[in-house]
């Protein structure tokens, strides 16, 4: 009888482990990704505030993918934020638009259901493919806006 309860409890704290877990992830957030391949940058925004660098990492094998991500560097302070996160297709590019905006071109030629094309304003906005930075209490405390595909 007493391993009975012994095993109940060790399932009940494992579950709620569990469940605690899930609500970290889900509502805790933040883009952090394992080191990925550097692909385009720097391009330093016509100010000379921030340099944007994007990176990619490759999913699924001989018929994966790849993911690509942006991160804006501020030169004053040497910080670093993630603002861009989607499967990469075969046409990418940024470019700065103003001081604090980037265009981000991210799209397959000829299928416009593919576009992943951005404009986003430093320290305001960020896209989330996924949409999980735009359901965490964290990003949604340091950003605006956040953009995730419908």
């Amino acid at each position: 009888m007493r391993s009975i309860r012994l095993r109940y409890k060790i399932l009940l704290l494992l579950l709620f482990s569990m469940i605690c877990l899930f609500v970290y992830q889900k509502f805790a957030y933040t883009f952090e990704f394992n080191k990925g391949e550097f692909f385009v940058g720097p391009v330093q925004s016509p100010n000379g505030k921030y340099k944007a660098n994007s990176y990619y990492k490759t999913y699924g094998g001989a018929a994966g993918g790849v993911d690509v991500w942006i991160e804006i560097t501020n030169i004053d302070t040497d910080k670093v934020r993630t603002i861009y996160y989607a499967p990469g297709k075969s046409n990418f590019s940024m470019k700065w638009i103003g001081d604090d905006t980037i265009y981000i071109t991210n799209e397959a030629p000829g299928i416009p259901s593919e576009d992943r094309n951005i404009e986003l304003t430093i320290g305001e906005e960020i896209y989330d493919e996924s949409g999980a930075a735009c359901d965490s209490w964290v990003m949604k405390r340091q950003y605006e806006t956040c953009f995730k595909r419908n």
